[in-house]
């Protein structure tokens, strides 16, 4: 992730991951770009015993994106969203427009607004 191109810190700068839960399905993960998803703390908040990272060439087919483009606000299907706490730290953060590159500006209460998403603990301390 290119971050200084954007002029921001690397932890205000948003990346969408699609997660499979072995009880709810597909849901994306929306962690700070220089943070690592805590597979065990996303299994707990979104109510699963297990999740993984879906591999990569499943990534498109899901959601209609490819790597690096994927976001939650105008997937194939309403996945669970579930965005790391450390968002409401900033006034605004940045995540994925759709497309490699594009970035979209805003509001973390505004984001979870748009995706009916989940404030939780999600990545690794």
């Amino acid at each position: 992730m290119k971050v200084q191109k954007v002029g921001l810190p690397a932890e205000q700068v948003f990346k969408t991951l699609v997660v499979r839960g072995d009880t709810t399905g597909i849901c994306f993960a929306v962690v700070p770009g220089n943070a690592q998803l805590d597979l065990k703390a996303l299994a707990r908040i979104s109510g699963n015993r297990k999740v993984e990272t879906v591999a990569l060439k499943e990534v498109q087919p899901l959601t209609g994106y490819i790597r690096g483009g994927v976001t939650a606000l105008a997937s194939k299907k309403d996945y669970p969203v579930y965005l790391d706490e450390t968002a409401i730290l900033f006034e605004q953060i940045t995540v994925s427009g759709g497309m490699r590159g594009m970035l979209l500006l805003l509001s973390p209460d505004d984001y979870l607004r748009a995706v009916k998403g989940t404030l939780g603990a999600i990545v690794q301390n």
